[in-house]
């Protein structure tokens, strides 16, 4: 990808992987227990996506698609409803109803998938 592609999200990655690290990263491993696969558009779901795992078994957040079987749930987003879902702006249900995001695999899994599972981003 060339830099001008960077997606807003790959940022929130970056902070997830250190997140993972701290206190409150392995309380979300010990609470949650799940792999989520995030396919991230830049404008339209479906193409040119971007694939990051985020581990909350071994509390790892890695870029490229899940390979140790399936996810337990894999989520479609554009950059954009990512960034907004993850940060608080927008319910998941209602970005699911809406279309904004698209779940494939366990349903109870995919409801474990909130806002609080992502850094706060820290606050200048």
């Amino acid at each position: 990808m060339a830099s001008s592609d960077r997606l807003k999200s790959d940022a929130l990655m970056e902070q997830m992987k250190l997140h993972m690290s701290t206190d409150a990263g392995k309380k979300l491993v010990e609470k949650i227990g799940l792999v989520y696969q995030i396919n991230i558009a830049p404008k339209k779901i479906g193409f040119n996506e971007k694939s990051f795992v985020v581990d909350l078994k071994k509390g790892e957040v890695k870029e490229g698609a899940y390979e140790d079987g399936k996810p337990d749930a894999t989520f479609s987003f554009t950059d954009d409803d990512f960034i907004k879902v993850s940060s608080g702006k927008m319910n998941p249900q209602i970005a699911f109803m809406r279309g904004k995001m698209k779940i494939k695999g366990s349903i109870s899994a995919a409801q474990k998938f909130t806002p609080d599972i992502f850094p706060k981003p820290s606050k200048m």
